[in-house]
Formats: structure tokens, sequence, C-alpha cells
């Protein structure tokens, strides 16, 4: 696909180019970015809002700052795209999140312009301190350094805690507040209902304004007027909002808010800003889908719509739709039947309720699921403090953003042996969002916790299963791993039973190899034996459901029946099932040839899932060529 570029957009390759632009030529350079933007995203997905939102933004930080000496750090990176066009990206972002191609978030590698790369959320500021005060260290006094942040990340712990160092520090720091009001689904929490204060407060916001104007702008007058601007701006928001200002708390000089989609103030705005030393936030209101209707009435569906039909706004249908499941889709089925059950049962995520299905319980049940933010190490800290008394806590959260709250998992949960059941979405290789959104470690980092159960099902039924068993009383801490995508069972919902911890199964017979998985990617590893039957070669297949207790009969099983044994996991092979399987070999004095498929030691970029699970040589081609190699090899012998 080669999308149409506008006019303007074709004579600019780097902000070079951006800044021999008039300024009034700016607004109607915007709109050809998020135009092309609109083009590519609809035929290539990617996160469509919140780029939408900040093109202004993009546009007026690479025209008023020295880039890529003056550095942007942008949180998360789903307000990026418009960064990304203007930072000699324009003629290969049609490749955005392909294979090989063109990453969706900012990346260090890819690019100078990328101060610093980003995937989670709540880190911007943090790195941008850590620059300000290596530049003074270095005697580069004159260098910027911009953090752009969302409301919805700010709320992050790790947030204010960099806000409370910047205070102190003399960094030459800009942070800038993209406030749009939403996330993914709509922010929660104290801080979002301060900022809507601040935002929607007419009277703050009609006095300010008068005294901008009377003082010119703050400049006209000079160092006075900023002065007399600040006092009495201190005390309006003191006064009129009933209340300190949250920023200025952390000795941060707070500007705003602020229309963060006029581009032209904010090139006025930004210049003046840029001879004021020390920390400082200015807070921008946007829109999240800005520019197109769609996007801007349904912000949530619009945060990454998939393929869309730019004319119509309408999203290409699932051609899964009445077959097998999403297994968010049974997780948030699931928890309900099991909480109409079981009183005790709680459910909780941070801020992915819409991806990973807690929302369904949230519209049933308000009272009993709770949406708290994005605020991992909160998140599992809650559900401790809610198993500490009585309550059976679903924490939901993606294992990529598990890793977040590591010792929050190892000391508020495990050590206790409090019942929290962590279920783990986009376990695995999840694709087009490439190494900082893989959750491909947590079998290893999880297996290594004493009394921590570490399961994964094969099918939604085993899902299902598994829940069940989980909730049940005097089970401890439980994780349960499941990938993004459908499944492979359309009649999925059955009786509930309870499946025997630390047992796997066999799910075939064979004499000449024996294949041990765990998780989903057993279904891969089946079509192979089938395969290989159509070869005269007879392969078993065992599925340990739990890693941790791993199944100790069942591996004397294989050892006692076996010398080829290959072991596949959609997870790292350092620390996961292969780890497992050969550490219980040497352990129990067992030889054998092993080979484990897995992720290698290496962080895997974007791409298809399937393009992915081919390059580390676990999809179906690449399990069925390493049995057939092992047993010729064996042959051989």
């Amino acid at each position: 696909m080669t999308p149409k570029i506008g006019e303007l957009l074709a004579t600019i390759t780097y902000p070079s180019d951006l800044k021999k632009l008039k300024g009034e030529d700016l607004p109607r350079l915007c709109e050809e970015i998020r135009q092309f933007i609109i083009d590519v995203v609809s035929v290539q997905p990617g996160h469509l809002g919140a780029s939408l939102g900040t093109v202004e933004l993009a546009v007026a930080l690479h025209y008023v700052f020295d880039t890529p000496y003056d550095k942007l750090i942008w949180d998360v990176g789903h307000q990026a795209y418009a960064h990304k066009i203007l930072t000699g990206r324009k003629n290969t972002f049609h490749t955005n999140r392909m294979y090989k191609g063109v990453s969706g978030f900012p990346r260090v590698s890819e690019s100078e312009y990328d101060a610093f790369g980003a995937g989670h959320s709540s880190t911007s500021i943090s790195a941008a301190l850590g620059m300000g005060v290596a530049a003074n260290l270095n005697k580069e006094v004159n260098r910027h350094h911009v953090a752009i942040i969302g409301d919805g990340a700010i709320t992050g712990g790790m947030a204010m805690e960099a806000m409370n160092n910047a205070g102190v520090s003399n960094a030459n720091l800009l942070v800038i507040l993209n406030d749009n009001g939403i996330a993914i689904d709509r922010n929660v929490g104290a801080i979002k209902d301060y900022l809507a204060n601040i935002v929607t407060s007419r009277t703050y916001n009609k006095i300010r304004d008068k005294i901008w104007l009377l003082l010119g702008g703050g400049t006209k007058y000079g160092k006075n007027s900023r002065a007399i601007v600040k006092q009495l701006g201190n005390a309006l928001k003191s006064t009129i909002l009933q209340r300190s200002n949250l920023f200025e708390s952390f000795n941060l000089r707070y500007f705003g808010p602020v229309d963060g989609n006029d581009v032209i103030r904010l090139v006025k705005l930004l210049n003046d800003m840029k001879e004021i030393r020390g920390p400082k936030l200015l807070h921008l209101i946007t829109v999240k889908g800005k520019g197109y209707p769609f996007a801007e009435k349904d912000q949530t569906v619009y945060h990454a719509p998939g393929v869309f039909d730019k004319k119509t706004g309408e999203i290409q249908e699932d051609k899964c739709q009445g077959q097998a499941p999403k297994y968010q889709t049974v997780f948030g089925r699931t928890i309900i039947e099991l909480a109409e059950k079981n009183h005790k049962i709680i459910g909780i995520t941070p801020a992915m309720a819409t991806g990973c299905s807690l929302n369904m319980m949230m519209q049933k049940m308000p009272e009993r699921a709770f949406d708290v933010g994005i605020a991992e190490q909160h998140a599992v800290t809650f559900s401790a403090g809610l198993a500490a008394s009585g309550c059976i806590p679903f924490c939901n959260i993606y294992s990529t953003f598990l890793q977040r709250a590591y010792d929050q998992i190892i000391h508020d949960v495990a050590l206790q042996k409090l019942p929290v059941v962590f279920c783990l979405d986009r376990a695995g290789l999840v694709g087009e969002d490439g190494p900082t959104h893989h959750g491909v470690f947590d079998l290893a980092y999880l297996r290594c916790i004493p009394n921590m159960t570490v399961a994964a099902p094969m099918n939604e039924e085993e899902l299902r299963n598994m829940m069940f068993t989980a909730q049940l009383e005097g089970k401890g801490p439980f994780s349960i791993r499941y990938p993004r995508g459908r499944g492979v069972k359309p009649k999925w919902k059955t009786p509930f039973h309870e499946l025997p911890i630390g047992k796997g199964r066999i799910i075939r017979e064979g004499k000449d190899a024996a294949i041990i998985t765990i998780g989903t990617i057993g279904n891969e590893a089946q079509k192979v034996c089938e395969l290989l039957d159509l070869e005269g070669i007879s392969v078993a297949l065992y599925d340990l459901r739990f890693l941790k207790p791993i199944d100790k009969d069942l591996l004397h099983e294989v050892f006692k029946q076996f010398n080829t044994i290959v072991t596949v996991e959609d997870g790292t092979i350092i620390g996961g099932l292969g780890s497992a399987v050969i550490e219980f070999m040497s352990e129990n004095g067992y030889s054998a040839q092993i080979k484990r498929l897995g992720v290698p030691d290496s962080f895997i970029e974007h791409g298809t899932i399937a393009e992915l699970h081919h390059e580390c040589g676990y999809d179906t081609d690449g399990i069925y060529t390493t049995v057939k190699r092992m047993l010729s090899d064996t042959i051989n012998i």
C-alpha cells in the first residue's frame, strides 16, 4: 500500500524541513499528517486514537525544540505516530508494526530521534529526569528534556516517584501532561477527578485567562509579570479549586490547562517555556481521535480498532465469529459464573478492563469488580489485602505488565500464602506490539517462587476448569496463563470440574518419540503428531497443565519409555518448561536426547504471531522438522 502524502507533508523528511515552514502553515500540515495516519492505520492496524490527538503537539515540539539534541521522551508510545512521521520514517510508516517494519513504539535502535524506548507506561518522567541530570553534569545547560505523558499513565506510582525527585532537582525538564480523559477505557481514581476539576472549573479558567491577557500573555512585561501570574495563579488554584495544586506540591511549576490541539498557540507557549529553567509541567487538553469523527465518538474501540473503512468507520468483522471464542471472552464469562456461585470472588484489573474482558463483570457486578488504573504493583497488593480479609481475588493482568509487580507477588502474596488468582492474559508472543508486550517470561519467573501454583490451559475448557479449581478453598497463590486471540473449542462451556493440581495428562500414545507441552501451544504439537502418523512415525503427546508443581509421575513415565523428547512452550526456554524437564532428568538419573523449543535468549521483534512462532521454530513446521531431525539422527547413530 502506498498512502497518499499531502503537499506540505511531502516536503518534510526531518524536523529541519519542518522549521522552514511559516507558522500559519502548521494547521494545514497537521491535517495532512492526521489524514496520513488514518490512511495507513485503516489498512495496517495500530494505535489510532491517541496519535490523532497528539498531531499538533508533535508538530509544535519539533518546530520549537532542536531535536534530536533536545530530547523528546514519549510515554508508552501509543501517541507517537506523528513524531515518527516527522523524523525520517514517513516513507516507511506504511510498514508500521509489520514483520521487519517500523515499530509501533519509540525505539532507540530505530532512530536517533527516539530518545528512549517505550511500551510500558509511566516511565517518561524518570527517563527525562535522568537525561536532564546527566546534561547538567556534562555542562550542557541549554539542552531541553521533554517528557510527554498521558493522564492515564501519570497515575502510575513510578510517575509520582519521578515528579517527587524532579521537584528537588535543577534539571531542565518539561513534563507535558497530555490529558484526553481516557487511556483505553475511561480513567479512574482521584487523580482523574482532580484533573477533571481543573479542566471544568469555569471560574478558575475564566479569571486565569483574563489575568493572562491583561499582562500580555505573561511575557510582555518580562519577569515581573510572570511572577505576578504565578502568585495569582497559585491563589486561584488553591481558593477556587479548594485544594492545593498537586503538581506544584511536587515543586513543579504548573501551566495550564491549555488546548493541546491548537498548534499556533502551542508553538508560542513552548517558545516561552523554553526560557523558564528548571522542572515544570504543561497541562494540555487534547481529544483522543481528534479529527476523525468515528474515533472521537467511540474512543475505546478506536484506541486500536484493527482494519477499518476510513470513509464509513466500519471495522472489519472477525471472520471467526460463531466459532471458537477468544480466551479473554472465556475468562470474562467464566468469572461471572463463578462469582454468582461464590460471593468471595472479586475481580481486579489495572486499566485493562475491556482488553481482558473484566468489563463484563464490572457491568453485571460493579461492586465486586475494580479497575485500579495503571498501577500493577497496587493491583497485586490490593488483591493481597482482599485475600487476607477472606476474599478470593482474580487479578487479571497482561503477562508483560505483571513483571512490574514482581516484588509484590513474592513479598505480599506468595510469602503469606494468600489465595490470589493471577489470570495472565496475552501470555506468550503477542504479535505486532513487539518486545515490550510479549508475555514470554512468566513461566520462568513464577516457577521459582515458593507456594506458587503455575498453570496453563491447552484450550478454553481447560481455562474454565483451572479458574474453577483456583477458587476452591486452600489453594494459595495460583497463576493461569493464556494467549491473546481465539481458542480451538467452539463448545467450551461444559460443567465445571476440579483439576488435580500438579497432574498432567497424556493426549495421545506413541512409541518413537515424546513431545511435552504446556499451554495452548500443545494444539500445534497435536497437529504435528497427526502429520507424523501419516508417515508411520508414532509420537506421544503429553500436556503437563501445571509447570509447578510439576507432574513427576508423568515425567517418570516419559523417561522410562522414550529416549527422544521434545519440549515445546510459548515462553522463554531459559527457566521454563524445558529447563524444568532437564532438571528432573538430571535429578533422577535419566539420560535422553532432549530438544527444547520456545523463545530463545533474545528479545523477539514485532510481526504476526504466526511469523514470530516460525522465526522461533515452534510453529507446526518447526516442531515437525525438529522431531524428524532428532529421529533421523538417532537412527544414523
